[in-house]
């Protein structure tokens, strides 16, 4: 055994291939002491390591489109097929676009950085120069996304600063396939194909 910091590496062997993992264990509770500084600006640049996807969720609300760009989509359920954003509780746009019948959501294909940055813009300017496509029931997607889907509001969880927002999917559409947007250290960016 060394130690490295606080923590204890072990040599296990697994039984069956006869592999060597190195397991890395706390060395004494409260390894992580709970006076750290978790200030807003510390966590925005730990969570920036995280590479994400980024959705456009739009909707017609008062017949203008109305939307916004949210890099905390993931899929949730396929039975009932379900879906997640997160969204700031200070949003100035969730309040108008929570009240529509349905929800679009598209995924934002590699060439979509503009677009992104658009949607995380002023209001007033968000759709300028986009292809939409609205369904009868005010779904607002772009055209040209890698995937869309029609969606209505499930359920709505208070998460500390933010709403963790559940859509239930009743219409998909997939594009061809090409490289989505990444959203990597606050920054835009392309997948790098091997």
């Amino acid at each position: 055994m060394a130690r490295i910091g606080q923590a204890v590496r072990r040599r296990l062997v697994e039984p069956e291939g006869g592999r060597r993992v190195t397991a890395v264990a706390a060395s004494a509770p409260g390894r992580f002491p709970t006076n750290q500084d978790l200030d807003p600006d510390r966590l925005r640049e730990a969570f920036g390591t995280f590479p994400s996807g980024v959705v456009a969720v739009a909707a017609t609300v008062d017949d203008l489109p109305v939307g916004l760009a949210a890099s905390s989509f993931t899929s949730v359920s396929l039975d009932p097929p379900l879906v997640s954003f997160s969204i700031a509780n200070t949003s100035k746009t969730w309040p108008d676009l929570r009240t529509a019948t349905h929800l679009g959501v598209t995924i934002l294909a590699d060439h979509h950085g503009v677009v992104a940055r658009q949607l995380a813009g002023p209001v007033e300017r968000r759709f300028e120069g986009l292809d939409l496509v609205a369904t009868a029931e005010g779904a607002v997607t772009l055209a040209d996304g890698l995937a869309s889907f029609d969606t209505t509001i499930h359920e709505e969880v208070a998460a500390g600063d933010h709403t963790i927002v559940l859509l239930r999917l009743h219409a998909v559409q997939r594009a061809e396939a090409t490289s989505p947007l990444v959203f990597h250290g606050s920054v835009f960016r392309r997948l790098m194909v091997d």
